[in-house]
């Protein structure tokens, strides 16, 4: 099957989060079926690096009009792993050290889906299903169905969008339909929800098939508390709704592959492997006083919807006993500056306000527990991650982090959950994971599973494989 994947982002090109994680995950997976001629089409960044840029070439350039505005772009590409990635360049609108948060990020991105199809079109390059992900490429699910939907040729690709978080969505006045998406106002009413156009609406409508990154998410998104304001689109388009969890990439997450982590080790020895990652992490963090204590290390975004306010409404009683925290992330003003409070006051906590790939790889690897209790988690990665180490997770059962984490003391569990968005609940449940860290066999048996946990993309690939093979 030819397939192209159209993204605002990928590893290790330019990327933000999840997304560009599974869309330099996923493409992979189904390359390595020889049957199938990947791609994957995504913004040049100026934020590219170099290593990159020097293995592209120049594969067309294009020229075309949207609304009132002349335009165009050079494509460039290179191949990796199989899967051939191109790359939209135009310094006007990708030239600016970042890749969202812009002004004109409506614009910016609607230029990006409509090159997309222009280059469909003025290369005669069509695949039989176009992949589209997030608000940021919805246009290019939506364009097919309006501004070229006269186009026979456009008209014989299936379409698949992806919805990676909800709460994105990429809402507009009506005023943008002409002005800056080019669409005609006959097609108001696709895009149209609550006074305003909505994106991410209009390509659930526009789209032959639509997924979330999790079973359990895409039940969820059925009821207005997970919908932002979408739900009974939603629930309209129920009969082509489908959820498949993402995977991780065992080829960066895995510690017998080393790379970023002190000492490598297996599921054969990750006892004595986690103990002297662990020494070496505490040492660097100057808690070597605490080397006999379960280390918790929790690893996020800090946002209220990641369940940052119930740790900080805990945390200080949870400091009381025989443990170590670890807290590595951005986010929020408020909790940085709780957080770096809290570290003057308590000896045994560290607030690493800062994101970095490598310390975050230290941490999966050193710590015995990892607290993931957020309010809504569309997929999550990172409790797959902490399994990956041998690290057992504590989340809220919720989305993703429902389908993917069985509770102790179910036989296939892999670490802990927990229902109810309550703090107490939840230093509930790090009390029961402290209580069995001391039943060592116990312990042994549960991380153990947590290694064994199968998250790879493989299995996420054939889903893939299955929805793309219903709509040809």
């Amino acid at each position: 099957m030819k397939l192209l994947f159209v993204t605002s982002e990928a590893n290790p090109y330019a990327a933000s989060g999840g997304l560009g994680d599974v869309m330099g995950a996923l493409p992979a997976a189904l390359a390595e079926n020889s049957d199938n001629e990947v791609s994957v089409i995504m913004p040049y960044y100026n934020t590219v690096s170099e290593t990159y840029r020097s293995k592209m070439k120049k594969v067309a350039d294009i020229s075309f009009k949207l609304s009132w505005r002349s335009t165009g772009a050079s494509i460039f590409s290179l191949v990796d792993r199989g899967v051939t990635y191109y790359f939209i360049e135009n310094h006007r609108y990708f030239s600016r050290g970042r890749l969202y948060g812009e002004y004109d990020d409506g614009e910016r991105f609607a230029f990006f889906s409509a090159a997309v199809v222009e280059f469909m079109i003025q290369t005669g390059n069509y695949p039989d299903v176009l992949h589209a992900n997030d608000w940021q490429s919805a246009l290019s699910v939506i364009y097919p169905k309006t501004r070229y939907k006269d186009n026979e040729k456009l008209s014989e690709v299936k379409t698949v969008f992806t919805i990676h978080n909800i709460e994105y969505q990429g809402k507009y006045g009506k005023d943008a339909l002409g002005d800056l998406f080019g669409i005609d106002d006959e097609f108001c009413g696709i895009l149209e929800q609550d006074g305003c156009l909505n994106l991410l609406k209009g390509a659930v409508i526009c789209a032959d098939q639509v997924t979330t990154v999790s079973p359990n998410y895409a039940n969820e998104l059925k009821y207005p508390f997970f919908a932002f304001g979408l739900s009974e689109v939603i629930k309209s388009q129920e009969h082509k709704l489908t959820g498949v969890i993402n995977g991780i990439d065992y080829s960066y997450f895995s510690p017998d592959k080393g790379g970023d982590i002190d000492f490598s080790y297996n599921k054969f020895s990750r006892k004595a492997g986690k103990k002297k990652n662990k020494l070496a992490l505490l040492a660097d963090l100057g808690l070597s006083e605490f080397a006999d204590r379960p280390l918790i290390v929790m690893i996020t975004r800090l946002a209220k919807g990641k369940g940052v306010d119930l740790v900080l409404h805990v945390i200080e009683e949870l400091l009381s006993k025989d443990v170590t925290v670890v807290v590595l992330g951005t986010g929020e003003k408020e909790y940085e500056l709780a957080f770096s409070a809290l570290e003057t006051r308590y000896k045994n906590l560290r607030a690493l306000i800062t994101f970095n790939r490598v310390i975050s790889k230290k941490l999966y690897a050193s710590a015995d527990i990892f607290l993931m209790p957020s309010k809504s988690e569309p997929c999550g990665l990172a409790q797959m991650i902490s399994c990956s180490y041998a690290t057992v997770p504590i989340v809220r059962a919720v989305g993703g982090l429902y389908d993917s984490i069985k509770s102790y003391p179910a036989s296939d569990s892999n670490g802990f959950t927990f229902d109810n968005y309550n703090a107490h609940d939840f230093l509930f449940k790090i009390y029961e994971a402290l209580e069995l860290y001391k039943n060592t066999a116990e312990w042994d048996k549960l991380t153990l599973r947590a290694i064994k946990s199968d998250f790879t993309w493989n299995k996420s690939a054939s889903k893939y494989m299955e929805i793309y093979s219903k709509i040809q």
